[in-house]
């Protein structure tokens, strides 16, 4: 991509793509840890990402439906105001957070900003497990009422995970096992 316009004119044909299937239930992303080094233009960082939400609010709107956007930080970073104040969710992450009690702080911090409104906080890529421990990232996430996701890179060098292609989806390791156990006692799923 070569230059700032090439970013919105991509974001433009991804909107135009899902529109024009009626695909108005996807939850738009626009760039995902806009905080990490990677990103070399301006509008897919921190100081500037939040125009590129409003674009998308608005583009899709202006095309006469309303597909719902927001944006990520690195794992442990609360977004910043003029994301939350421009995003119709918010994502947070969880990679790299070690302490559950950190996860459940970041929900807090973020709906203490002045930018906050009532909106869901997802936690929507958390790379720590430890489900069977009686306090863990997903506890964590849950305890103020945030989503928690479940980012399975799988157990041997990226192969049998949900993350990674290809993708195995069966039950087939200790680890998804113990989610889903986890999952199914937190639901009250009767047997």
């Amino acid at each position: 991509v070569q230059d700032e316009d090439a970013v919105c004119r991509g974001v433009d044909h991804t909107v135009d793509w899902l529109l024009a299937r009626n695909d108005t239930h996807v939850l738009i992303e626009v760039d995902n840890e806009c905080n990490i080094t990677r990103y070399t233009h301006e509008i897919l960082k921190p100081r500037r990402v939040h125009e590129l939400v409003r674009h998308v609010r608005e583009y899709s709107t202006g095309k006469g439906q309303r597909l719902l956007v927001g944006t990520s930080y690195g794992g442990g970073t609360v977004p910043g105001g003029q994301v939350v104040a421009e995003s119709d969710f918010v994502l947070i992450h969880g990679n790299g957070v070690t302490d559950p009690g950190r996860i459940a702080e970041m929900v807090r911090q973020t709906r203490v900003m002045t930018a906050y409104r009532p909106m869901p906080i997802l936690c929507n890529e958390d790379d720590h497990f430890d489900f069977e421990k009686p306090w863990n990232n997903f506890l964590g996430a849950l305890s103020e009422y945030s989503s928690w996701g479940y980012f399975d890179p799988g157990e041997n060098d990226y192969e049998n995970g949900y993350q990674s292609v290809p993708t195995q989806w069966a039950l087939n390791t200790e680890r998804k096992q113990s989610f889903f156990a986890l999952a199914k006692e937190i639901s009250g799923y009767a047997q």
